[in-house]
């Protein structure tokens, strides 16, 4: 899944001039108080790809050459990407309002390519400072952020506001969300995902002894987690457990994406007689070694030989490496340390600290 900016120009990235309202000489061209520093926060510590969508009423005709244009396009373009911010494509549409252009904002012409299986349309945004702007964002089925003073847009908006440092903060916090749903003959599994979260949990997996467990990951992850499943428990709770595993991982994966400035390692800890040890990688390679011995079959309707299966599927899926060990008298008590462990390992792990990619391969 693509996370995705399309961002506007005039009035959004560069101050819009009195007026005329073009930027077509060198002494009109202004950015917009803060955008570069808030773009540069965005590129370093997400990845989201940037798109510019922008309207340049007559563009190209004698009353706005090309030659006007292009110089403080491309003085633009050459001081953002001297702070690190390139955008991986740039639409403009140089139709005029009376000519009711299919391409130009807020039809989806320009954008539609975009609109594809790919896009993730929940965490994707249009940014702009015109409710035309917004109106392309509800038509792309996506969500707009309104730059500029607060206005009734008529429509309900991500965020409306005059800060770009705002624009980024909420941009960042809510970078590495993401929902996920499976389908089967056996099961159902629905999984949202903030690793920028709290830790709250909302787990309905009809298994109450798995619940508590996977609320361990969301509570001492400092995760938000919701999973929801109807599985075949009349047969019996395989198929239950193993698929929540699957789409938990993938969740993981795709909200680490890069995995930009992560610690990806983490974690010990006891309880009561027993204790746990969780050694975890977010490497990109799927891996588990597992040394739990565990004295009861079942501890309530979970069966106790499924914990290994459960981190082992998440493994494949999540494509890291992961160490446990555990001992104790209690069984209930092991795989809660196990659990807990596991979140705690991950709360360490999933901690960005930096921009670059932890690896000296440049990629996990």
């Amino acid at each position: 899944m693509k996370k995705i900016l399309f961002i506007d120009r005039d009035g959004t990235i560069l101050k819009e001039p009195p007026g005329d309202f073009q930027i077509d000489r060198p002494e009109k061209f202004e950015f917009v108080p803060g955008v570069i520093g808030a773009l540069r926060t965005i590129v370093e510590r997400t990845d989201y790809r940037l798109v510019m969508v922008s309207n340049q009423d007559g563009l190209g005709t004698a009353a706005f050459p090309m030659a006007d244009f292009l110089l403080p396009q491309q003085l633009m373009l050459n001081t953002l990407k001297g702070e690190g911010i390139v955008f991986d494509e740039i639409l403009i549409d140089a139709s005029l309002p009376e000519e009711h252009s299919r391409f130009r904002k807020p039809e989806i012409g320009m954008v539609e390519k975009y609109l594809n299986e790919y896009l993730d349309y929940e965490n994707s945004y249009v940014i702009g400072d015109r409710l035309t702007d917004m109106q392309l964002a509800s038509n792309m089925g996506i969500q707009g952020i309104l730059f500029g003073e607060k206005q009734e847009a008529g429509m309900q908006l991500a965020l409306n506001t005059a800060s770009w440092k705002e624009i980024a903060t909420f941009i960042v916090s809510g970078s590495r969300k993401t929902k996920m749903v499976r389908k089967t003959k056996e099961t159902e599994v629905t999984v949202s995902l903030d690793l920028n979260g709290t830790g709250r949990g909302r787990i309905e997996t009809g298994l109450a002894f798995f619940d508590h467990m996977l609320e361990q990951i969301a509570r001492h992850g400092g995760v938000d987690l919701d999973i929801r499943v109807k599985g075949d428990l009349e047969v019996d709770e395989h198929h239950t457990i193993e698929d929540t595993a699957i789409v938990l991982g993938e969740c993981f994966a795709s909200a680490l994406g890069s995995k930009k400035g992560i610690e990806r390692y983490g974690f010990a800890l006891p309880m009561d007689e027993a204790a746990a040890s969780v050694l975890l990688d977010f490497s990109g390679r799927a891996w588990l070694e597992w040394n739990v011995p565990l004295k009861r079959e079942y501890v309530g309707d979970f069966p106790t030989e499924m914990a290994r299966h459960f981190f082992a599927s998440f493994c494949q899926t999540c494509r890291c490496n992961l160490h446990v060990s555990a001992s104790g008298e209690n069984t209930h008590h092991v795989l809660e340390a196990v659990f807990k462990a596991f979140a705690r390992a991950v709360r360490q792990a999933i901690c960005q600290t930096g921009t670059a990619v932890p690896s000296s391969k440049g990629v996990i």
